[in-house]
């Protein structure tokens, strides 16, 4: 027969202290920490006159060291800031030129590609044309990072700096808006849904 398992209950009803209850803690009694004295001395009104002086002499001291160390920081924070946004338009003009480059023809392309990964057509967006539907696609793809508060530009930029290539076919339509000076091409439909939704309540 195999041997049975003893049980904890069964053990400590076996002890002779079975009887005793544990003790209630008390933290009452002895100091345990140490607690910081007052030593200090009192500050005397001839000690605190000649403190305000010295402080004063220090401080413009250290104005004038800190204000070359601002404009030493400011002239190295602009250079940097200048040759980014010289960068970023570098880069961005290259891309809208590729986009620029796109006709209609490789935007429905892109579109039918899309499509046929479907198992069904999108039934609820016949009435868009395939530009708005190339932008709504975009919008809820999430590996771009997310489309509310960004403008699909930005968003489409920012993707593409983080080496996540978004396709050059939403760059293109959305240059393509632009370029007819349609401003509302910028904002997600759902971040102008949530937008009307925060403004309602």
């Amino acid at each position: 027969m195999p041997a049975t398992r003893r049980h904890a209950a069964g053990a400590r009803a076996n002890r002779p202290s079975a009887g005793k209850a544990q003790s209630t803690l008390s933290f009452s009694g002895r100091v345990t920490k140490s607690t910081a004295r007052d030593d200090k001395k009192v500050i005397t009104p001839a000690s605190m006159a000649k403190v305000p002086q010295i402080q004063n002499e220090t401080a413009e001291d250290d104005e004038d060291e800190e204000e070359e160390a601002d404009v030493e920081a400011d002239d190295s924070h602009e250079t940097q800031q200048t040759e980014a946004s010289q960068d970023q338009r570098h880069e961005r003009t290259e891309a809208e030129a590729r986009a620029e480059q796109i006709s209609d023809a490789q935007i429905s392309s892109y579109w039918r590609t899309v499509e046929r990964q479907r198992k069904a057509p999108r039934v609820h967006q016949d009435d868009l044309d395939v530009c708005e539907k190339v932008l709504r696609y975009f919008d809820v793809s999430s590996q771009y990072g997310p489309c509310i508060g960004i403008s699909r530009m930005k968003r489409w930029l920012r993707a593409h700096r983080l080496g996540l290539n978004p396709p050059i076919e939403v760059l293109a339509v959305l240059v393509k808006g632009e370029a007819k000076g349609n401003k509302d091409m910028d904002t997600a439909k759902i971040d102008g849904i949530l937008n009307a939704i925060v403004v309602g309540t």
